[in-house]
């Protein structure tokens, strides 16, 4: 005769906990201590016991699922990210889907349906650009207040964002640069319509204005995050007559492939021109020479996300609008970056008073909007 699969009375009982405790393990681990869930899955493993997912989600009316939108999988930016959502949420009994909202197998009625048709419990994007359609099924489906934005997000739709204070970044990038002795400092941004590189682009300006540093219109030059775009604007910067000695690039991709051009060109970094990235992506310390830039805490950033959804999952997190959760930011100094060969000229010693270096978040801040 076959042996029936054990319930979860049969792992409570074995953990001398209640069904209720076994439960809790099973979908808010957190709430528990270490010692509670340490004898709860000694327990599980001792008794064979198997959730039965699909019960659960029929029981409890969930799908059991959480969708993440991505702009671009390719970027290796946002593997760590992802990497960490997916630990918050599958410990939490969520799957996790990934739709890169660049393909055209993502298109805005294909993340749509995944709302109409209950596919999903929620979303995270870490996309700025959310359109109307998917707002509109996400009205209809009433799970508006169960959308996170992380990294990017869009003032046009009032939700929670997780993000690094990219206007902290930029100001640390260039205070670096002003510190070693530069003051023709170029800026290589992101695309105009991304929230990010607005931020990072308005932050170099106005820093750049504080520490009475003059900016010529062709040390501004667009890109778009990727490798492509740093080796385009270092034949650009390159060809100017006035050529700044120090660049302050919206991205570690484009400071790479910057470098790169430099080097291929007989330009020295950071003997002939000093550059900083943002973001230290893993090919930043790897790089040679080193990489300076901006560090984003890009597992704090997916950790945050995830855990902020999940309190809004179970109605623990009512606030609405759109408040900021500031994941840290900080400047990791490597071999791109050193004083400029002749900075008689340019030295920052000229009288002025230089504006106070800003502060480095050491901790999540949770601020309005």
């Amino acid at each position: 005769m076959q042996k029936a699969p054990p319930k979860i009375k049969d792992v409570a009982q074995v953990a001398g906990v209640s069904t209720a405790t076994v439960s809790r393990a099973l979908t808010q681990p957190d709430r528990l201590s270490e010692a509670t869930r340490a004898k709860v899955f000694d327990a599980i493993e001792a008794t064979g016991y198997r959730v039965n997912q699909a019960a659960r989600n029929l029981r409890t009316r969930r799908a059991g699922a959480v969708l993440v939108l991505v702009p671009n999988l390719g970027n290796p930016f946002f593997s760590a990210i992802l990497s960490s959502m997916n630990d918050v949420l599958s410990a939490n009994g969520y799957s996790v889907l990934v739709f890169d909202s660049q393909q055209p197998g993502a298109s805005e009625q294909a993340v749509a349906d995944c709302f109409l048709n209950g596919s999903v419990d929620g979303m995270i994007t870490l996309d700025g650009n959310m359109s109307t359609i998917t707002a509109k099924a996400l009205r209809s489906a009433n799970m508006m207040q169960n959308v996170v934005f992380c990294c990017e997000w869009s003032d046009q739709w009032p939700l929670p964002s997780i993000r690094s204070n990219n206007g902290l970044g930029a100001r640390l990038a260039v205070d670096h640069l002003v510190a070693l002795g530069h003051r023709r400092i170029a800026h290589v941004t992101g695309p105009d319509c991304n929230i990010l590189a607005q931020m990072r682009k308005s932050a170099y300006i106005d820093r750049c204005a504080a520490h009475g540093l003059d900016i010529a219109p062709d040390w501004i030059v667009q890109g778009d995050f990727s490798l492509g775009a740093g080796a385009l604007a270092a034949d650009r910067i390159l060809a100017v007559n006035s050529r700044p000695t120090g660049v302050f690039c919206a991205s570690d991709a484009m400071a790479l492939s910057f470098v790169a051009r430099c080097r291929q060109r007989g330009v020295r970094v950071p003997e002939d021109m000093s550059v900083i990235g943002f973001d230290d992506i893993e090919m930043a310390a790897f790089s040679e020479p080193g990489l300076t830039t901006i560090r984003q805490d890009r597992s704090g950033l997916g950790r945050l996300a995830a855990q902020e959804l999940l309190a809004r999952l179970r109605g623990e997190q009512k606030t609405e609008g759109a408040h900021v959760i500031y994941s840290p930011v900080a400047l990791i100094e490597r071999g791109t970056t050193a004083p400029p060969l002749d900075n008689s000229a340019d030295s920052p010693a000229n009288g002025r008073t230089p504006p106070s270096k800003p502060t480095e978040f050491q901790e999540p801040v949770d601020k309005p909007a």
